[in-house]
């Protein structure tokens, strides 16, 4: 009797498990070693264009302060091409006035002191006018007479960097003039391009980003609007106090204070420091109310006016805020040294606001929809009626 022929099913060979094995093998180190290289690939395309990323993050948050009164004007009526232009023209022309009254001055100054330097360091050799007398009462007159061809070769030298420090304001001249112009084009077609975005996806999805976006635009943009306001107040406050005293250049030193302390933190140290040791210059006793009255509104600020005006804004953790700020400072020196660290130092609290608003909705969803299937899961055991306890399986 003939024995019949055996019939090997591919999945039960050996030869053929192993084929398949080491095909998903290749495959998966195929896709690792392209996820790699692409990643790198795009590390260091960004690091390349880091200054450019720098000038667009800068743009991104002048547009989502601008955003909102875009929007307020193009509630009014106004198409949102013109509200743009009229909003964009406005602030364009407060921060070059801002712009102006904080730099001309400084300039003038710098360059009256150029020009007198020279007589100056003569008076001090000769111990005339003030330097000179204040030579003489720290008993220095050897040491100036010593070293005066020394100084006259300093001074002589202090207009040799002048082209690079041209360079530099064209450089930062053009730098202002991309990031307007990313700005204007931002606020002009970011909501264009998040709609486009939002038909893409499907209906339920959409609604749930558009929400979550809109929580984060406004939690972002309700806290820059806040620190605009109690940087204002800070600016004025001590704009009051230097003018009552008689401090020269009390309105650059008030605009100094306003700018640096939209910086969360550190700024109120660093807005004080130079303003006091101005006024303490100016006399002993504008110094001391300077520096009591930038003690008294720092209390006054952190307890009273960020409580008040940022109350619809998210609130953050005192530890969270301090880590974010170190985080933003460091990966912001890394993309742009100094200018880089201020950036990033003033762009970490909204970048924080943010992803805890975005956490939160995010487990919002999770949580509703884990309900939902808890309710569902409980409809259907109540709609299947239980078996008789005396049933009989069926056979």
């Amino acid at each position: 009797m003939p024995v019949p022929e055996q019939t090997v099913h591919p999945e039960l060979d050996p030869s053929s498990n192993q084929r398949a094995h080491d095909l998903r093998v290749a495959r998966t180190a195929l896709i690792v070693t392209g996820v790699v290289v692409g990643a790198g690939i795009g590390l260091a395309l960004l690091w390349r264009l880091r200054v450019v990323v720098l000038l667009i993050v800068v743009s991104l948050f002048l547009s989502a302060l601008l955003h909102p009164v875009v929007s307020f004007v193009e509630r009014r009526g106004i198409r949102r091409g013109i509200a743009t232009v009229v909003v964009f023209f406005f602030s364009a022309v407060i921060a070059a006035t801002v712009g102006y009254a904080l730099v001309h001055p400084v300039y003038e100054s710098a360059t009256s002191f150029a020009k007198e330097l020279p007589s100056l360091v003569r008076q001090a050799q000769q111990g005339k006018g003030q330097i000179g007398h204040l030579v003489k009462r720290l008993a220095l007159e050897s040491y100036v007479k010593k070293n005066v061809p020394r100084l006259e070769t300093l001074i002589s030298g202090l207009g040799r960097p002048a082209l690079a420090i041209g360079k530099t304001v064209v450089s930062g001249v053009v730098a202002l003039v991309t990031i307007g112009v990313l700005t204007f084009f931002i606020l002009l077609e970011t909501p264009r391009m998040i709609r486009g975005v939002l038909d893409w996806m499907r209906p339920e999805r959409s609604v749930r980003v558009r929400k979550m976006l809109g929580d984060v635009g406004q939690a972002a943009a309700g806290y820059m609007l806040g620190n605009l306001a109690t940087s204002m107040i800070a600016g004025a406050v001590i704009f009051g106090t230097l003018r009552s005293m008689g401090v020269p250049y009390a309105g650059v030193l008030a605009i100094w204070v306003g700018i640096v302390d939209f910086l969360p933190l550190v700024g109120g140290l660093l807005a004080g420091v130079p303003t006091v040791a101005v006024a303490l210059l100016h006399s002993l006793p504008a110094g001391i109310v300077t520096l009591a009255v930038f003690l008294i509104y720092q209390q006054v600020e952190n307890h009273i006016l960020n409580p008040v005006v940022m109350s619809r804004t998210v609130r953050l953790n005192p530890l969270w805020v301090l880590l974010a700020i170190l985080v933003g400072v460091e990966l912001g020196a890394i993309v742009g040294s100094t200018f880089g660290g201020l950036v990033g130092a003033l762009l970490a609290v909204p970048a924080a606001s943010a992803i805890q608003v975005l956490a939160r909705d995010l487990w919002a969803e999770h949580r509703s929809a884990q309900s939902a299937g808890e309710l569902v899961a409980d409809e259907v055991a109540t709609a299947v009626p239980a078996a008789p306890s005396g049933a009989s399986k069926p056979a």
